[in-house]
């Protein structure tokens, strides 16, 4: 199963997030640096709408939903990569996540102490950062090193890699994360072999307080559509909000990617409550609809990972598959006989049969269709292999 890393600097609220996706209290939140020492990590459910409506169009029996892993890191501090705040181990948890979730404080509060002694998100972002691709130049530096002997001796795939280290050598040395360097499709697979921190796909949860949740997004958006426009058109930023634009900001500019708004403690005590009563008081925060829920998407997303669905009387169940897998791989997430007997997949879109309202008339629609071994699943498909073995 793949892993999601919640990474952060201390007391930004990574353990209470942690408690939050994984509806438990697993992890030790408290107002002090490293209260977390060694990994805690829980399996997630990915919050899947369509499985309750397939369920009540074939009277499913029950629903069975996707899930990965997130684990709560330690607290990195600046100095990590030559050792500082026992960096070295907690950079080697963040080696054996596949993902990492780095959580950024956006809220002000005087009784929960900052390590730098003052709320700026996008230095704090910086920090981390620079740990992750520290520690990745000394390892490159390292790595290519050791291949420049041996490319002098004719060996090819170090001269493959030396050529890569080149390239990342003076990229890292800038600051800028391995993820960010443009390499081709066979660069990008060497690469991978290096096991880098700063190579991991990131997304930013923007950890704001309860009193900010309703009104930060709406803002922020009323301000992003008003860039350009006259000062006296301009928005009105509150404190927290400002701290979530510039997140965003930076995640769009350095990372090309998004940056979700969630309040960690809110989260984390909704996971006691039902469904419908935790929706009744989100609804009293002016909040439509869980950021922890948005966030857990989204990193599933970011993983490389998608859904495509079965549905029958016993079951309505969601399969993880890899974005581009073809249909034998597909089935073969279900059995090895079903991928090694495959025939062909029948095949409708979630929103085609919702749609129509049943099979039959998805099928005289010809929204459900017959696909072949070189199919592309597409998430969202509501598919029944044909196999034989």
């Amino acid at each position: 199963m793949l892993s999601a890393g919640i990474v952060g600097l201390p007391n930004v609220g990574k353990s209470t997030l942690f408690n939050a996706v994984t509806r438990t209290q697993k992890a030790q939140a408290a107002n002090y640096p490293f209260c977390t020492i060694d990994p805690n990590v829980g399996i997630v459910v990915v919050p899947d709408p369509r499985l309750a409506v397939l369920s009540k169009l074939s009277n499913s029996k029950k629903l069975v939903p996707a899930a990965i892993e997130f684990v709560d890191i330690a607290g990195l501090v600046k100095g990590a990569s030559a050792g500082e705040g026992l960096g070295n181990k907690f950079l080697s948890h963040i080696r054996e996540v596949n993902a990492i979730v780095q959580v950024v404080r956006c809220f002000e509060d005087d009784d929960i102490h900052h390590v730098s002694g003052t709320v700026d998100p996008v230095r704090d972002i910086e920090i981390i950062n620079t740990e992750l691709v520290l520690s990745d130049l000394v390892a490159t530096q390292k790595r290519a090193d050791k291949q420049t002997k041996l490319a002098r001796s004719g060996d090819k795939q170090a001269k493959a890699e030396l050529a890569v280290c080149e390239k990342l050598i003076p990229h890292l040395d800038q600051g800028k994360p391995a993820i960010t360097l443009s390499l081709n499709e066979e660069e990008q697979r060497i690469v991978k072999e290096f096991f880098l921190l700063s190579n991991k796909p990131t997304i930013f949860a923007c950890n704001v307080a309860e009193s900010d949740l309703g009104n930060v997004s709406a803002l922020v958006e009323a301000a992003n559509e008003n860039e350009g426009g006259t000062p006296s058109e301009a928005v009105e930023l509150t404190p927290a909000a400002r701290y979530v634009k510039s997140v965003q900001d930076y995640a769009r500019a350095h990372f090309a990617t998004e940056a979700i708004v969630i309040s960690a403690q809110i989260e984390s005590e909704l996971a006691g409550l039902a469904e419908e009563e935790a929706a009744e008081y989100l609804r009293g925060l002016g909040v439509a609809s869980s950021g922890v829920g948005s966030l857990i998407r989204a990193v599933y997303h970011l993983l490389g990972l998608r859904t495509y669905l079965t549905t029958g009387e016993q079951e309505t169940r969601a399969w993880t598959i890899k974005a581009g897998d073809k249909a034998p791989a597909a089935a073969g997430v279900i059995h090895s006989d079903f991928e090694r007997g495959f025939i062909a997949a029948e095949t409708v879109h979630f929103n085609d049969l919702v749609t129509l309202g049943t099979f039959p008339k998805a099928r005289e629609a010809g929204k459900l269709r017959i696909e072949g071994k070189e199919y592309t699943v597409q998430d969202g498909d509501v598919i029944e292999f044909r196999f034989n073995v």
